[in-house]
């Protein structure tokens, strides 16, 4: 049993590390991001940029800690899906196919997460231990 919320403890954090190292890396590059996100052809590429902050880190903390996971790891994966369709949609560049999939498969795990919960290792379990 222990073992079991060992692994999805693990799991969520190998997830949020994914956003959270993502979203730090482009607070250190706000003028690239920026201007990759216009070349995207996004309207308002410096309000994409700062939803994209903090659904990346805001969303990566709260999933690491296992707080309120089940609606973080819907937007986190609706975030994740809208990324692969608007930034890695050139399937003649198998990287960007690559990275299309990946993205889908990562939208997978964060279902997974919503629909099973944080797991008793998490701040939810906590909450709900106490109420």
């Amino acid at each position: 049993m222990m073992r079991d919320a060992s692994i999805t403890a693990v799991g969520r954090v190998l997830l949020a590390a994914l956003f959270l190292i993502s979203g730090l890396s482009k607070l250190g590059a706000a003028a690239a991001t920026t201007t990759y996100i216009a070349s995207a052809g996004l309207p308002l590429p410096t309000l994409v940029y700062i939803i994209t902050l903090l659904v990346e880190i805001g969303g990566g903390l709260l999933l690491l800690v296992g707080f309120q996971a089940r609606p973080v790891a819907v937007v986190l994966a609706l975030f994740t899906v809208a990324a692969a369709v608007l930034f890695h949609h050139n399937f003649a560049d198998q990287n960007q196919a690559i990275h299309f999939i990946k993205n889908f498969a990562i939208a997978g795990g964060l279902l997974q997460v919503a629909v099973s919960g944080a797991g008793r290792l998490s701040l939810d379990a906590r909450r709900l231990r106490t109420a």
